[in-house]
């Protein structure tokens, strides 16, 4: 869904030979898994869909393995979305909510903004600045029932909302770390570290397309 190729530059760059695939099977033998995206939620739950990698990126995710989720990735793993229709596939429960019209306000949220960091020793902010710039572009964000897995926010507006989560192995960023020049090499090398530190890395640091 739009990005694989940035998000493939910026891994390599961070020291991960990625692979893009759509293998359920390579998908389950990985050492990681990144799952990228742009565009809207429904057809990103249908192609995952038609391509059978919903239970695939469940499994992974169960099984501990290191899983990192960027923009519509982030937001597909919450339960249901207020852009459309379909199911998410349900690792959070929340939703993925509109930002709300106000005088002033953009939207789309396009543009640089700075973190708030509400999980400071998360693997994923190792040695990064208390409060990073990152690059965002989307017009939802996720809304946790679980306030505890929120990893950092940002305010747009007078709204302040979750732009990243984590728990366990799984860490996910509304924001385009592929995109956000050094905070976000060094927040993808800082997954590579994490991938390496859970196990000697012996395959490629695989990403995987949903387009």
């Amino acid at each position: 869904m739009g990005n694989l190729h940035s998000a493939c530059k910026g891994l390599e760059k961070a020291g991960a030979t990625p692979k893009i695939t759509d293998s359920p099977a390579e998908i389950q033998q990985a050492d990681a898994v990144v799952l990228p995206g742009v565009g809207s939620f429904d057809p990103a739950m249908q192609h995952l869909t038609s391509r059978h990698l919903v239970e695939p990126i469940k499994n992974v995710i169960a099984a501990g393995v290191p899983f990192l989720g960027i923009c519509l990735g982030l937001q597909i793993l919450f339960e249901k979305s207020e852009e459309g229709n379909e199911a998410g596939i349900g690792i959070f429960s929340g939703t993925v909510r509109r930002f709300q019209s106000e005088p002033g306000l953009t939207i789309p949220h396009m543009g640089w903004n700075q973190l708030q960091l509400t999980q400071p020793h998360l693997p994923l902010w190792k040695t990064l600045d208390q409060n990073p710039w990152v690059y965002f572009v989307h017009s939802y964000y996720v809304a946790p029932t679980n306030p505890q897995i929120t990893a950092a926010t940002i305010t747009h507006g007078s709204q302040t909302v979750t732009a990243a989560v984590a728990h366990q192995n799984v860490m996910a960023v509304q924001f385009h770390p592929e995109k956000s020049s050094t905070a976000g090499l060094q927040m993808l090398s800082n997954f590579v570290e994490f991938v390496n530190d859970k196990s000697a890395q012996k395959s490629p640091l695989r990403a995987i397309s949903h387009s």
